[in-house]
């Protein structure tokens, strides 16, 4: 079963890469180190699913819609 998403924190490390730390709601927090290149494709990969619900979110709302004087 997944776990749930409470928190997450990304910082420098202080050699070129970062530290990406998620906190679940148990309070257990494991730490990855990520480059840059590695954050980037992360937003990408992000934006892509958000972008992709909201088509999904607004091809069902024209779905639903009625046309203007029915």
């Amino acid at each position: 079963m997944a776990r749930t998403l409470s928190q997450f924190t990304i910082t420098p490390d202080g050699n070129g890469d970062y530290v990406l730390s998620l906190e679940d709601d148990d309070g257990e927090t494991i730490d990855f180190t990520a480059s840059f290149d590695q954050l980037d494709l992360i937003t990408e990969a992000i934006d892509d699913a958000l972008e992709a619900d909201e088509d999904d979110l607004v091809a069902d709302d024209e779905d639903e819609e009625e046309p203007a004087g029915e």
